[in-house]
């Protein structure tokens, strides 16, 4: 424990001694939604090669666009605004912001973490360029399809398939929903090292560090008032509060002008507190590889799937997975792909290498596409979001034969999985 302690200091200063080295990158008010930032609809298919034909497509998708999760943060912004309102320290910016507030619960009531109709249509959109990039996938085949519990995640498997049926009604699916899923699509449900992880919070100085160091309160002072009685660290809570309900709204459809609340640069500030938190609670990182180890099942279950159907054990050539953007983040940085896993003890560089408007935006999703070439040999391709990606470090082709891919996707897994 001392020696841990002791590490986590250096980090702490790491935070401080770096931030002056670091240039700062500024993202812009749709990107600074985060993770809840709605799906960003490729302009162009991806095409392939005419010598290599598709043989199977592993999916693994978040849930689309949908109301927030709870009520928690909505509430929360409310009860500090009618209090400032009845301290009389409220501004104008503040009675604003809790019309806002009110309009996001009446609006949610009943429907706290639905999928709503932009996430049903992002569901859809994924679906009809899969159909329409693979067509001999779907031609009299299988669809095989699971999702975790969440109603969310169950409505944008149905979503999915739906599309896929009208596409082509001779199609054969096959759903299943229910905590059966949690070992692949909810692991960090059931991994007690991972519950042990977000218990013990060994990063959480870390956290609280940055936060302490870059949240402004000035955006939430703008809308209680200078005199609203509350110290700096109960304040910047308030303010990723205000940024949490806020940076949600797109998603549920409800599209305001949020600069009139933040100013650019406090967002991406609050956008990077926020991106930091997920990325320590989700992803390997140099305190704790857990976050990430926790999507070894679902891992090898891609590998061992897509081996299958290459060795002809299986004719299940569509593969479908819906679950959470706690799903996807350890399942991304257990496959290190670029841009989804960074170890750094420099931990204010993060927001320059790890992006969660990137890597999980509403309606995210990993796909494995299997080809056979002409002579046989098969080949796999990554895409995130629907855009290829490389797989291997060093390597720049995004077409791999699977023997090699498996044998790096196999080399990713946690020392007690590999074979």
């Amino acid at each position: 424990m001392k020696r841990i302690t002791a590490f986590i200091s250096v980090i702490i200063s790491c935070i401080s001694i770096n931030a002056a080295l670091t240039g700062k990158v500024t993202y812009n008010e749709i990107q600074c939604e985060g993770s809840a930032m709605p799906y960003p609809t490729p302009e162009s298919s991806v095409s392939y090669p005419d010598s290599l034909t598709p043989v199977m497509i592993n999916h693994v998708g978040r849930h689309g666009a949908r109301y927030p999760s709870s009520a928690s943060r909505p509430l929360a912004m409310k009860r500090a605004l009618e209090h400032a309102d009845s301290l009389g320290t409220i501004t104008t910016l503040g009675k604003e912001l809790l019309d806002v507030t009110k309009n996001v619960i009446a609006r949610s009531n009943g429907k706290w973490g639905a999928l709503d109709s932009l996430g049903m249509a992002e569901q859809r959109g994924i679906a009809a360029r899969m159909f329409a990039n693979y067509p001999n996938l779907f031609a009299n085949g299988r669809v095989n399809a699971i999702s975790s519990y969440s109603p969310r995640c169950i409505m944008s498997m149905y979503t999915f398939t739906h599309q896929l049926s009208r596409m082509n009604n001779r199609i054969e699916i096959f759903t299943s929903s229910g905590r059966q899923n949690s070992p692949l699509l909810r692991p960090f449900d059931i991994d007690q090292d991972y519950i042990d992880y977000r218990e013990d919070k060994p990063y959480d100085d870390v956290l609280k560090s940055f936060i302490a160091e870059t949240a402004p309160v000035t955006p939430i002072k703008r809308v209680l008032g200078e005199a609203y009685p509350l110290d700096d660290e109960n304040l910047r809570e308030l303010a990723m509060t205000e940024y949490g309900l806020l940076a949600g709204l797109s998603a549920m459809g409800y599209n305001i002008d949020v600069t009139r609340f933040f100013t650019l640069e406090e967002y991406n500030k609050l956008w990077s507190c926020n991106n930091l938190r997920q990325y320590l609670e989700r992803t390997a990182n140099t305190i704790s590889t857990v976050p990430a180890d926790i999507a070894a099942d679902l891992l090898m279950n891609l590998i061992n799937t897509t081996d299958e159907v290459a060795e002809r054990r299986s004719d299940a050539r569509v593969q479908l997975r819906f679950g959470h953007a706690e799903t996807l983040m350890p399942l991304l940085s257990l496959m290190h792909l670029p841009g989804c896993y960074y170890m750094t003890n420099y931990f204010d560089t993060v927001e320059s290498h790890w992006r969660n408007f990137h890597v999980v935006p509403m309606a995210s999703n990993l796909q494995m596409i299997l080809f056979r070439a002409k002579s046989g040999r098969l080949y796999v391709r990554i895409d995130l979001n629907e855009v290829p990606v490389t797989l291997i470090p060093g390597n720049d082709s995004i077409y791999l034969p699977w023997t090699r891919a498996k044998q790096y996707l196999m080399r990713c897994l946690p020392l007690h999985m590999q074979i």
